[in-house]
């Protein structure tokens, strides 16, 4: 077992936990009993109840002094629009701060088992988009902030968004509180699933749609799904001809729609177009050969997103050998992960924070998008995928209070897939048990971070209020 000493707040670091002497086929990996009964004893040091804290310390940063400090950097016409998102609700706050969440989360109770985690696994954080063989499937679709760190990270933030959207969605505390346990549950019995199977068979789990439609048992929540898909199926980048172009003169363009898409200038389009030509050379040989039959037509800027808006973000209109063979490019800023500094401080552990989310995005999901790559920008760097992939999403906002108990459920079920596809399982599953102990403590967590939450909404909108922060209607 891989110990490399204390991490914050003098909590024990593991390490390698289930890919132990990975890089060489000649040392034999730590017996998972063994691993397991490691999990087990951790109880001692960080009793399950603990990871049910929370209380605001007396230091605590100030929030809007947090959110000025991760506007530094972004277009700043942007950032209107970005306030505005959070400030429209608890739960969009909730989305748009994870620096907030990190600080928050760093400080608490943690048994120092890390594997590859999302860093922002909030509810809306997951969803549907296509497989390689173009299959529909849903899994976590966002990895902007994805890094080793502790797996009880992601089980916080996405037990406190489960809350913070119930009560949007106008659940009652006791129906909020279904709803987290659900969603702990069904993470607890699957990791502990998963540490039992075999490493290979382990890596090929996957959750497609028609086993999402058997494994809801709510109708409601049935009927969403079977709405969602239909609308991801559509998503795909013919269809989007229409929507985001015209026929010009000069060629078919990327229509205009300030400030969420705007047009480029001629250097900044060119320095794009020079490092889209950079990224295929980051895909596999055969994707790369099947790209290097579209050209690039056309650019432009596109705001996506919450905590993204600000950062830039481009999507790239490429025509194959005709009219209707297109594929639409993301490319997206990345920045150094929320969770990073939490984990090794100001050292640097990615030269490339693109390549950075590409490979722990493949880390996590068990299929990926085949065009996944990263290019650097004059000083930025990015991450490149299609845009339109059959991606798609649950309306949180249109879920009662069964079908958002159900859904929580999946959720747990993708997260401790993703989880234990990295590091830890055996450890992870030692730990939690078979009580539901750590179901109950996320519930007290999530309840009063949902209260945090709503308390820094409000700081916000007060700030919103005398100016101190930009706002734009509508954004």
């Amino acid at each position: 077992m891989a110990v490399t000493g204390e991490g914050e707040n003098g909590h024990v670091v593991l390490t390698a936990a289930d890919g132990e002497g990975y890089g060489s086929l000649r040392r034999r990996a730590t017996p998972r009993a063994e691993r397991y009964a490691l999990g087990k004893s951790l109880r001692k040091q960080v009793p399950r109840s603990a990871l049910g804290q929370w209380t605001a310390p007396a230091d605590r940063p100030d929030v809007v002094d947090q959110i000025r400090a991760s506007h530094l950097g972004r277009v700043e016409r942007l950032v209107p629009v970005r306030v505005a998102r959070m400030a429209a609700s608890p739960y969009g706050f909730l989305r748009g701060t994870a620096v907030v969440m990190a600080a928050d989360l760093a400080g608490l109770p943690a048994t120092g088992i890390r594997p590859v985690i999302c860093g922002d696994a909030h509810l809306g954080n997951f969803g549907f988009y296509a497989s390689p063989e173009r299959d529909l499937v849903i899994d976590l679709n966002d990895f902007d902030e994805a890094h080793p760190g502790g797996w009880e990270w992601d089980l916080r933030r996405l037990a406190a968004s489960v809350w913070v959207a119930g009560r949007q969605n106008s659940a009652t505390e006791e129906q909020c509180e279904d709803a987290v346990a659900s969603m702990a549950r069904r993470y607890r019995e699957h990791v502990r699933w998963l540490a039992g199977q075999p490493l290979l068979a382990r890596s090929f789990e996957r959750l497609d749609v028609t086993g999402l439609h058997t494994t809801v048992e709510d109708q409601s929540l049935r009927t969403e799904v079977e709405r969602a898909a239909r609308r991801a199926r559509k998503r795909v980048s013919d269809r989007a001809l229409p929507r985001f172009t015209e026929e010009r003169e000069e060629g078919r363009r990327i229509v205009e729609e300030p400030p969420l898409i705007t047009r480029l200038d001629d250097d900044e389009a060119a320095a794009v177009a020079d490092g889209l030509d950079g990224y295929t050379g980051t895909l596999p040989s055969h994707w790369r050969r099947v790209l290097s039959g579209y050209t690039l037509v056309d650019v432009a800027h596109k705001v996506v997103g919450v905590g993204s808006v600000g950062l830039r973000a481009y999507v790239a209109l490429c025509e194959g050998s005709s009219p209707d063979d297109v594929v639409f490019l993301q490319l997206k800023q990345a920045r150094r992960s929320v969770v990073a500094e939490h984990v090794h401080g100001e050292s640097a552990w990615h030269a490339h924070q693109g390549q950075r989310v590409v490979e722990y995005q493949q880390a996590l999901q068990t299929v990926s998008d085949p065009l996944l790559g990263w290019t650097t920008i004059g000083p930025r760097q990015y991450y490149v995928r299609q845009f339109r992939n059959m991606k798609g999403t649950i309306a949180i906002d249109s879920l009662d209070a069964a079908a958002l108990s159900d859904y929580a459920g999946v959720c747990g079920r993708l997260l401790a897939k993703g989880h234990a596809r990295t590091s830890g399982a055996s450890m992870i599953a030692g730990y939690l048990g078979r009580s539901d102990n750590v179901d109950v403590a996320l519930c007290r967590f999530a309840r009063a971070y949902a209260d945090q939450t709503e308390r820094d909404h409000e700081t916000l909108v007060q700030a919103v209020a005398r100016g101190a922060l930009p706002t734009e209607p509508g954004g």
